[in-house]
């Protein structure tokens, strides 16, 4: 087991910390933060889905199944009235909180890929089921599975259980087209990079978050973005945001800017807090 900080706090009060920490991080271009509200999503939708998430959380600290714990949190996350705040975060946390909390694994890379290999097709029922509770920006099935579109919900289930598609079977298939998916299939490699760099940043934590946030963007393009507007818009919204690193000024500029022109990095505000979640348990202080 992972240990935690010489706070205490558990894995599961460490992941539904790193959501509140997330979206308070200022700026984070196009994404809701303490100084921007989406037309639709508010700051205080996201606290609201990060306090109703916790029990999902804690499921995974009791070593429920993935699945079980991620269905749970998304049914709790969307007891608030703005819809979808924090479906993508759930994904990543409550796979790092399984492996933080297990006797079996570690919050290691390795630890992460053997929670992952472990699913099963009921997990993969369960994530199908969670997609009922929310609604969510996702790309189109491959042109061979269209009976396995997320959107089809726990309509999908017979074909999962058909095939013995476990949910790492399920994210293999989206790697291609989902940052978080790749998560998933490559070891957590972004989340455990950024992770590192935001403890080895220094001052607030929030400002870490904001630094970091950018920083991911720059790094590679967003894929909710992609599916929303394109993979060329999500290739020059990532060169914009490689324009600004570093200058909080020209941030905070950018932060307009992609708000108002509905350009939402959703995917990048995932891993940073699926990465400040890792930072906690590796001792960073709040």
């Amino acid at each position: 087991m992972t240990a935690t900080s010489d706070r205490d706090f558990s894995p599961a009060e460490h992941a539904e910390l790193a959501l509140l920490l997330e979206v308070a991080g200022t700026p984070k271009p196009g994404n809701v933060d303490r100084t921007h509200d989406l037309d639709d999503l508010r700051f205080e939708h996201f606290l609201a889905g990060s306090v109703g998430s916790r029990r999902g959380l804690q499921l995974a600290e009791e070593g429920a199944r993935v699945g079980e714990a991620f269905e749970h949190g998304v049914a709790g996350m969307s007891q608030q009235r703005g819809g979808n705040t924090q479906f993508g975060c759930l994904l990543l946390l409550v796979t790092l909180v399984r492996a933080a909390a297990s006797d079996d694994h570690e919050l290691t890379p390795e630890g992460v890929t053997a929670v992952v290999e472990s699913t099963t097709v009921a997990d993969a029922a369960d994530f199908y089921r969670a997609f009922e509770h929310v609604d969510v920006a996702v790309d189109d099935p491959p042109a061979d599975a269209p009976d396995l579109d997320v959107r089809r919900g726990a309509g999908a289930i017979p074909t999962l259980e058909e095939r013995g598609l476990t949910l790492a079977d399920v994210m293999a298939m989206s790697e291609e087209r989902d940052g978080n998916a790749r998560e998933w299939t490559g070891g957590f490699a972004r989340t455990f990079a950024t992770a590192e760099s935001i403890l080895a940043d220094d001052g607030p934590v929030l400002d870490r978050a904001s630094r970091a946030f950018v920083d991911l963007l720059a790094e590679e393009p967003d894929t909710l973005v992609a599916t929303q507007h394109g993979p060329e818009v999500a290739r020059e919204v990532s060169r914009r945001a490689a324009e600004v690193q570093g200058d909080p000024e020209a941030v905070e500029r950018l932060a307009d800017e992609f708000v108002a022109e509905g350009l939402n990095p959703g995917t990048t505000a995932d891993i940073t807090a699926a990465a400040l979640f890792v930072a906690l348990e590796r001792g960073l202080p709040v």
